[in-house]
């Protein structure tokens, strides 16, 4: 994976925002993947498991830690004043370093807000989110 600066920008516009994650989560910095949250957010790993706080940070860095890059395809994005609903398709897949072929793929339903700064940040981040 390619490594991006740690001055990587958040999206002004909600449509954006699963690209500066892709980008993020692609740099391998779990670092730069934890700004694309807010403070509080969820994730869910798994259908039915949601995390937050430390265990989001460990959870995004174990997909991460797969060294495979992940594309995401917007679908839709739906925004109500600071909300944004976002539907997204994504694929992680390759061969890991250790040799273990992968293919993970999912339509993500995820929920973004406009922070004071007018930039756009994960608050529900629902990988499988059809699941």
């Amino acid at each position: 994976m390619t490594r991006h600066p740690a001055s990587l920008s958040l999206a002004t516009d909600p449509a954006q925002h699963p690209a500066v994650f892709a980008a993020a989560f692609n740099s391998g910095d779990p670092d730069a993947l934890a700004r694309v949250y807010e403070p509080g957010a969820v994730f869910v790993p798994a259908p039915g498991r949601s995390t937050t706080g430390d265990e989001l940070t460990r959870a995004s860095a174990e997909f991460q830690s797969l060294g495979l890059p992940i594309t995401a395809r917007p679908r839709h994005a739906y925004v109500a004043d600071d909300l944004a609903l976002l539907v997204v398709d994504w694929t992680i897949e390759g061969t890991t370093p250790d040799g273990t072929k992968i293919h993970l793929t999912g339509t993500a339903t995820d929920v973004a807000r406009r922070g004071e700064d007018g930039r756009w940040r994960y608050v529900i981040d629902n990988p499988f989110g059809t699941a």
